[in-house]
């Protein structure tokens, strides 16, 4: 039932059919309130400035973007960066120290399945989870990093950093609930708009590729992944943050006479216990040179 909700969801905001945009027209009242409290939100924040470097990875909607790339991209460039991210689908709560000087420290059922992403694969990297974004800041401050990279912080208004907003697009322009937007780009905001093609070039190669693979993911709106895809038997879809199961994995290998499971790298860090076939879509960025100079600008900027 969850994962029915959840794509009825998503294809009511990214590509709604004729009865969903009907709704989407009733509730449009609903969507004024939610943006008009979300800008007084806005104008009633006052930034903080935390004493180190702060660059904000975010979009305006909701769902997936292809923020943790872009975040993994970037972190590279830096000797000591911390990511700070929320940590969806944890069963924790509160700050979880997920990656330190010592290595990981937590299981994936306290980091969730993006941070754990990031520990495993940004070994020079603090990664911290915490609801309280600003306390995550603090700490990663005395830590020692030298700049602090927030996973899905665009609306974080009453920290001072350099917004960088994944363009989406959607036919649905409208805000919660009657489309997908949480916030608007407010005047008086500084962004920089990001989009693929012009600020970053995605590269996509599949390890331990076999001749029948069946997609299995756990991502928000998969269809993203279809330009990229090899030759697949079938596309199975979970909702986002989905911990697997071996059943159900075996399962699925069962059901398609597949050779392998094609996973993401998010999806790979649940489903590597079970030493199953996995064969990985491998995802990586290449940053445009102004993008990377506007952060290392900024960056240096604020350390002096």
């Amino acid at each position: 039932m969850k994962r029915l909700i959840t794509f009825w969801v998503e294809g009511y905001f990214y590509r709604p059919s004729r009865l969903q945009k009907l709704l989407s027209f009733l509730l449009y009242p609903l969507s004024l309130l939610y943006c008009f409290a979300a800008w007084i939100r806005y104008v009633l924040s006052t930034p903080k400035d935390f004493g180190i470097p702060i660059v904000s990875v975010g979009n305006l909607t909701v769902g997936g973007s292809g923020k943790t790339p872009l975040v993994s991209a970037l972190c590279a460039l830096y000797e000591k960066p911390a990511i700070v991210l929320r940590g969806y689908g944890r069963d924790s709560k509160g700050l979880v120290v997920v990656r330190d000087a010592n290595g990981i420290a937590c299981d994936i059922s306290q980091s969730g399945d993006e941070a754990m992403l990031y520990a495993q694969t940004l070994s020079h990297a603090v990664v911290i989870v915490s609801e309280k974004r600003q306390s995550a800041i603090e700490l990663a401050k005395l830590m020692g990093c030298e700049a602090v990279f927030l996973d899905d912080g665009y609306g974080k208004h009453s920290i001072q950093k350099l917004d960088l907003v994944i363009d989406v697009e959607t036919p649905n322009a409208f805000c919660l609930p009657s489309g997908p937007y949480r916030e608007r780009l407010w005047s008086g905001k500084n962004v920089i708009m990001v989009d693929e093609n012009r600020s970053f070039v995605r590269h996509v190669e599949v390890q331990n590729a076999t001749p029948k693979m069946a997609l299995v993911t756990a991502i928000a709106r998969p269809q993203r992944l279809d330009p990229y895809l090899p030759k697949v038997v079938d596309k199975i879809y979970f909702e986002d943050h989905h911990f697997f199961t071996r059943e159900e994995l075996e399962a699925i290998l069962k059901q398609t006479g597949s050779s392998s499971l094609l996973v993401t790298q998010k999806d790979f860090v649940k489903i590597a216990p079970f030493n199953l076939p996995i064969s990985l879509l491998e995802l990586s960025l290449v940053l445009n040179p102004e993008l990377i100079d506007t952060v290392r600008e900024y960056v240096h900027a604020k350390k002096d």
